[in-house]
């Protein structure tokens, strides 16, 4: 929506926020940039993008940031990650994936609780803000509370009940129990704004098909984006073709799980026709390089899945997977990792920064609400600080955040409207509060370690 689409009542006047003077990259259709632009918000969303100099004499702004030498770009999506697994970070290194989980869940299971994922998820925000990270999926245990330490922030978390059908999980709920709860709880929320219902099931090697049946049955009931680990690695779908004679996509093709209100994580380990029904379905893909990398899983084929026009947006996966929750970092690896196989134009860098943007929300079932800065959607805001050696000169600005750019550059993040960071400083959460918690809940039991 342009300036001159918007209800004579909405343009000028009081308005609650005014970026101004950077230059504003609006991830839009056409690519848009605005040299020396502004954003106007109100009410939690954007009410006009445009040239500084009009905006500043239009509007009278309670609160302005001033982002001359900066760059400003919509907030970062996150579409894939556990984010108290921060409190892990480090404890499964150098495996493979089932390496990796054969040490990570029986850890989760003695420490974490209500608290101790507060405790992680406060260190998660508290990371994601400084990184321009304005909203993530976040599929983990003890959600309610995840939910509520996001809330108290500001900050935008997509979540909500997660099925894994293991021994001894570690809310210590059985999955017997776990559709009535799920149900209760869907049936009783309130979603923030910007957000929408989700359930997660955990993946095809860890819920029987007739469980994934009945839970992708829960979702669409509510209305709710489902989201599910599938073909991670070779390993997997070894796994589950063993098991069900048929490999994870065609067997959540065969239980109509697949749809375009369902998100598949990783989606590495594919076949061409694999692809052509993610394709044929509307089913989305949450593409996350450096943890794919780091467990040895692959390269997913984004470029095959692109050109089919599977929906593709960019996740970090959790900070023991990946060691880190910086969406900036995957942006660049997304750009270059690709390339590999000789072609350079493979994955370019709009496309990499869409994936993290516009692709991101789309994949969420979010795109008119995120992903870019347009007039209507949700004020989710990020201003890069330009001002340093890494990033001179500046010829173009997609490049510049995909292959220069870092989470430290970041310098004032904004989620509906709100200024969770200013001039590097967190706003909403007392950072050495966060990591004196963090540290101390990440501790508990260490000899388990």
């Amino acid at each position: 929506m342009h300036a001159t689409d918007l209800p004579a009542q909405d343009r000028g006047g009081p308005i609650d926020l005014l970026v101004h003077g950077g230059d504003v990259l609006t991830v839009d259709d056409g690519g848009t940039v605005v040299t020396d632009g502004a954003v106007a918000v109100r009410g939690g969303r954007i009410v006009e993008v445009g040239p500084a100099e009009r905006l500043r004499t239009a509007y009278e702004a309670a609160e302005e940031i001033d982002a001359r030498g900066c760059l400003v770009l919509p907030g970062l999506i996150n579409t894939h990650t556990h984010l108290a697994m921060t409190l892990l970070r480090g404890i499964a290194d150098d495996v493979t994936l089932q390496g990796f989980l054969a040490r990570v869940i029986p850890r989760e299971a003695e420490l974490l609780s209500p608290e101790t994922v507060a405790a992680g998820m406060r260190g998660a925000i508290a990371e994601s803000v400084r990184g321009g990270v304005t909203t993530a999926l976040d599929m983990y245990w003890f959600h309610e509370a995840a939910d509520d330490v996001a809330r108290e922030a500001g900050w935008r978390l997509l979540t909500g009940p997660t099925f894994m059908d293991v021994p001894g999980p570690p809310d210590g709920r059985p999955y017997a129990e776990r559709l009535d709860w799920a149900t209760r709880y869907l049936a009783s929320r309130t979603q923030a704004p910007g957000t929408r219902p989700v359930v997660f099931a955990h993946s095809a090697y860890t819920l029987a098909p007739e469980q994934l049946t009945a839970i992708a049955a829960l979702a669409r009931a509510h209305g709710a984006l489902l989201h599910l680990h599938a073909a991670e690695n070779a390993g997997e779908v070894s796994v589950v073709t063993e098991q069900h004679g048929m490999r994870p996509v065609e067997l959540l093709d065969s239980l109509g799980v697949l749809g375009p209100d369902t998100l598949l994580a990783h989606a590495v380990d594919l076949t061409d026709a694999e692809i052509a029904t993610l394709a044929r379905t509307g089913t989305g893909v949450a593409h996350c390089p450096v943890s794919n990398l780091k467990l040895g899983c692959g390269i997913a084929r984004v470029p095959a899945l692109l050109d089919a026009g599977v929906t593709v947006g960019l996740g970090t996966d959790g900070a023991v997977s990946s060691n880190t929750l910086d969406l900036l970092g995957a942006v660049r690896v997304a750009a270059l990792v690709h390339k590999a196989g000789g072609d350079p134009t493979a994955v370019g860098a709009e496309q990499a920064v869409r994936m993290a943007t516009i692709e991101s929300a789309r994949a969420l079932g979010l795109g008119d609400q995120l992903g870019s800065i347009e007039a209507g959607k949700r004020a989710d805001l990020v201003v890069l600080d330009l001002a340093r050696p890494h990033l001179a000169p500046r010829h173009d600005p997609w490049s510049t955040l995909a292959y220069a750019a870092s989470a430290a550059d970041v310098r004032d993040t904004v989620v509906d409207g709100r200024v969770l960071m200013r001039d590097r400083a967190l706003l909403t959460l007392d950072e050495p509060a966060v990591l004196r918690e963090l540290t101390a809940a990440a501790r508990l039991r260490t000899s388990a370690v």
